[in-house]
């Protein structure tokens, strides 16, 4: 979503690099770029002169610093700055003294807000809690159902008015009523309301959503909005906010085209936060916000720790530490990179992980990574035998062509990751650390050169340069389709 303001940035700061000092002029020149790439994000223009007038104070007011030029220190301001309108800090979800914290879903037709529901319930229960939907959206037909559905795939029990708390035809101020007492009934402590959404905000929608909410009182209301919306997703939340005073806003498709500008103007305008987001359309596409990750990812700095968070879900750390070693000792086999390779498909596009690394070329984050090349890889080693995977020395001319056969490739094509294959064993292993075996016996001269003579000892922590090792490949070298 945010890859044209990205550019710009990257754009705006690598002129910057070449300046030699940072006056009041240069100040000037840099915020008026800044200025129009957050107009062209569609950010609100309030936002956009807030956020000119601080970080213009913020360049001026700076003593020059001996270890940062003026492009780092410019970027680092904006990175405060970009924090601060995203939010400043990850909102934290706090649990009713007395079970069950209540959450209230508001938003208009068509936001997402029933599949949101569902990724919430999921979210909850990864937490550790054991939540309950209700379906008191009656006017959609079709609503409950595709409520229960999705309930149904994240193991979270649904409730509305064809069960026993509403009655047929119930209301739904009377459904989500009741459906607090039949959570503290089965004993769930985590009740989510999806409530009605319409065309656009009227008087009846309004109403009904207040009444809703004076009857749960609700420990938190969330606004489910459509980023792609752009700046009417800001008004959403101000007409909902004079109504039901939010305690957030969830940001659905995050990961789509728009320029960005609802989720860098919600904060300032609505004055409340951005909750939660989701970045796709699976189920596991939710989690909390985090103003400093996204922050960083607009500025080009990367986003580790959502790939570490990534990782850590859908990884075996016992498994990954294993097979790492055994990379690392060079006995790395095709089974073993057919199961890393089945873990980082869990973690979602290729693309999008790239995008999470820091220091990635422009070219490259911006370039369209066909995930289906994995699938062929995966393809040919699944094609292979047992004893192939584990021994990939014995794979012959004729087994070559039975596995190009299998998996629907050329033989050119196993013969590239086989070579490959091979090359990345041997580079791994010459990382390695493999025991020396001491020389001399009890009586050997003590202290003496423990470095290579004529040579400078490593700086501690440094690593051996690749390009140095026995069998290391060249600069071209990748897996298929990698």
């Amino acid at each position: 979503m945010f890859d044209a303001l990205t550019d710009r940035f990257e754009g705006i700061f690598t002129r910057l690099r070449g300046k030699g000092r940072l006056g009041e002029a240069e100040v000037d020149e840099v915020l008026r770029e800044i200025r129009v790439a957050l107009l062209e994000a569609d950010v609100s223009l309030t936002v956009v002169r807030g956020f000119v007038a601080r970080v213009r104070e913020a360049c001026l007011g700076l003593e020059l610093s001996g270890a940062l030029n003026p492009a780092q220190q410019v970027i680092d301001i904006v990175h405060q700055e970009l924090i601060a309108t995203l939010g400043g800090e990850t909102l934290r979800i706090t649990y009713a003294s007395r079970p069950p914290t209540v959450v209230l879903m508001a938003g208009l037709q068509g936001s997402g807000k029933t599949t949101t529901a569902a990724k919430l319930a999921r979210w909850f229960k990864a937490q550790g809690r054991n939540p309950l939907l209700v379906g008191a959206d009656l006017q959609r037909p079709a609503a409950i159902e595709q409520l229960r559905t999705l309930g149904r795939q994240v193991g979270v029990p649904v409730v509305s008015r064809d069960d026993a708390i509403g009655g047929e035809g119930g209301d739904p101020v009377e459904v989500a009523s009741r459906a607090i007492s039949e959570a503290r009934r089965l004993g769930r402590d985590v009740v989510i309301v999806d409530t009605a959404g319409r065309l656009s905000i009227d008087v009846e929608l309004m109403e009904q959503v207040r009444q809703i909410s004076e009857v749960t009182q609700p420990d938190y209301t969330f606004l489910v909005v459509d980023a792609m919306t752009g700046q009417d997703a800001v008004t959403t939340a101000e007409n909902f906010h004079a109504t039901l005073e939010l305690d957030g806003v969830i940001l659905t498709k995050l990961d789509g085209d728009a320029r960005g500008g609802a989720a860098l103007s919600v904060k300032e305008v609505v004055g409340r936060p951005i909750a939660f987001a989701s970045n796709g359309e699976k189920l596991a596409d939710f989690d909390l916000f985090h103003p400093d990750r996204l922050a960083g990812r607009i500025l080009g700095l990367g986003d580790v720790l959502t790939l570490i968070d990534r990782a850590k879900e859908h990884f075996d750390e016992a498994q990954a530490t294993e097979a790492a070693s055994r990379l690392m000792e060079g006995q790395f086999t095709f089974e073993d990179f057919l199961e890393q390779m089945q873990q980082v498909k869990k973690m979602g596009p290729l693309s999008g992980l790239i995008g999470m690394l820091p220091g990635v070329p422009k070219e490259l984050r911006n370039q369209e990574i066909d995930d289906g090349e994995l699938g062929r890889v995966e393809a040919m080693i699944t094609s292979m035998t047992v004893e192939e995977r584990r021994r990939p020395d014995i794979i012959d001319g004729s087994r070559r062509q039975r596995i190009a056969r299998g998996s629907g490739s050329d033989v050119s094509e196993v013969n590239a990751l086989l070579d490959q294959f091979r090359q990345m064993q041997k580079m791994m292993k010459g990382f390695g650390m493999t025991p020396r075996k001491k020389k001399g016996g009890k009586n050997r001269r003590k202290g003496g050169r423990v470095t290579p003579k004529g040579g400078n000892p490593r700086p501690e922590g440094r690593p051996r340069d690749v390009a140095a090792l026995p069998g290391a490949p060249g600069p071209e070298f990748r897996l298929p389709g990698l």
